[in-house]
């Protein structure tokens, strides 16, 4: 075991009695880590160095395009990754709306509950433990799937939903939103004795003292900040409604906006939701208050689109707020508040060459430009529907998806992926680059998280930015590691 592990068990072994009391009642003790993934559930290793001794879960939809949003979903104490999974309902629309989901999970062997540590700061500070690791495996899913790093998303539910706002406190230049449901405002304890303080009743901050938590998470970031949904049972006596309040007031306050909501409407399951709207008008924090509902993140099981999930210890029939929190978030293809230009219809390649590939699409009204992304990075911002691509590489397929820009400069939907395929090869041509690049030009793939050449399917290590190869091609489209040297 490495230190850093053992140290951190012995800590938290040491205050058992304390860690009782912030989640004895959180979940079913005793409920054990999936053996194997379950169904569409797959686990990913080597993600990272993984400073917080973490597991890694992800379900990511077949055909899933590039540039597709990422969410994060962080379970509750006693709780696994396979829990969340089957129960939550984000694999129902992952599949309907085109994302890819990652289900972090924590053991007893980093806690005796299997919770996330929200209440340490060795845990869950920026850059440390395991607020450190779920940034990895963010990092991780991006480069897989080519997310888009500007629609990353984290959600959780109980501690998981405490950590959840430390990392939106600690990261807001990485998550883009965040939903705490049955959780706990960032920071609210920094130590195992005061957890316990912060479920039955959080401290009686102002909201400039709760935002000022988050402003000292991440000192000198001045925004963008996420937009944040906050989901609490009125009675819920494990994690009091008082924390839903202190959430409401830390939030709102860092987004610069008062605590009177915008407007105020009424949803399914008894639940009344709160809309606190930015300075353009478009919904930065929404509040929802499910009445009776005790201790447990909110679904809704059915087939219809506003309805998910499955009941189980902590899922409670009421609203499928995954549904809500995903709509809040723009993941249904529009975005908080609405005006987000639709995806350009048509895209396709109608040529190629060796060196270049040529791109149309049909026009989208009201659009200023278009963002032209090849393998999930920008490369040309024309006015015009149509594109051609130069400088590539013989024989090698690229990715494309284009998005309508308007006049504010503001990105709409990103089409359906094409891919494209210059044509011809030179024997013998040799390329050097990450296994992350070799797999996205098209000479190696992936299987099990390990890289292999295409064609001698030779192992080339692990599915990262870290590891180099050199790959000689010789016939067209078989590839052999060629690190010593490459004579042509």
């Amino acid at each position: 075991m490495r230190p850093s592990i053992l140290r951190r068990l012995l800590r938290r072994v040491a205050s058992t009695a304390a860690l009782a009391l912030v989640a004895a009642t959180l979940s079913t003790v005793g409920a054990a880590p999936p053996a194997a993934a379950a169904g569409g559930l797959q686990q990913v290793t080597g993600f990272g160095t993984n400073p917080g001794n973490l597991q890694m879960y992800e379900y990511a939809p077949a055909g899933l395009p590039a540039n597709a949003p990422l969410v994060i979903a962080l379970h509750g104490c006693t709780q696994t990754a396979n829990d969340y999974y089957t129960n939550s309902g984000w694999p129902k629309y992952a599949d309907l709306w085109g994302f890819a989901v990652v289900f972090p999970q924590t053991t007893s062997a980093n806690n005796p509950l299997s919770c996330f540590g929200w209440f340490d700061p060795a845990e869950d500070s920026r850059g440390k433990g395991e607020a450190a690791s779920i940034v990895q495996m963010v990092e991780h899913a991006k480069q897989s799937h080519g997310s888009d790093a500007r629609r990353v998303y984290v959600t959780g539910l109980s501690a998981g939903g405490g950590m959840t706002a430390d990392l939106l406190a600690a990261y807001p230049d990485v998550f883009a939103g965040g939903s705490v449901a049955s959780g706990l405002p960032a920071q609210c304890a920094t130590s195992q004795a005061a957890a316990s303080g912060c479920q039955t009743g959080p401290q009686k901050l102002t909201p400039a003292q709760w935002g000022d938590k988050v402003r000292g998470s991440y000192p000198g970031h001045s925004g963008p900040w996420p937009r944040v949904a906050i989901w609490q049972g009125t009675s819920d006596y494990t994690v009091y409604p008082a924390n839903a309040t202190a959430l409401r007031d830390q939030w709102t306050d860092v987004w610069g906006i008062g605590q009177t909501p915008s407007s105020t409407d009424t949803l399914p399951g008894n639940t009344t939701r709160s809309i606190y709207n930015d300075a353009s008008g478009k919904p930065a924090v929404e509040t929802y208050s499910v009445s009776g509902m005790g201790h447990g993140l909110a679904v809704s099981p059915g087939s219809g689109t506003d309805q998910c999930g499955t009941t189980a210890a902590y899922f409670l029939n009421s609203i499928c707020s995954t549904y809500y929190t995903g709509v809040f978030w723009g993941l249904d293809q529009g975005t908080p508040g609405g005006g987000q230009l639709p995806a350009p219809s048509g895209l396709q390649v109608t040529a190629v060459t060796a060196n270049s590939v040529s791109l149309s699409w049909n026009a989208v009204p009201d659009a200023a430009s278009y963002a032209v992304h090849r393998n999930g990075t920008k490369v040309s911002s024309p006015t015009a529907t149509t594109y051609t691509d130069t400088g590539l590489t013989a024989g090698t397929a690229y990715r494309y998806t284009v998005a309508a820009i308007d006049g504010s400069g503001t990105p709409g939907t990103t089409s359906p992926q094409v891919t494209a395929t210059t044509t011809g090869s030179t024997p013998g041509q040799c390329f050097t680059a990450t296994n992350y690049a070799h797999v996205t030009a098209g000479r190696a793939h992936t299987t099990g998280g390990y890289v292999y050449a295409n064609g001698s399917n030779e192992n080339m290590g692990l599915y990262n930015v870290f590891v180099t190869h050199t790959l000689k091609e010789s016939p067209a489209g078989y590839f052999v590691i060629a690190d010593s040297g490459c004579a042509t």
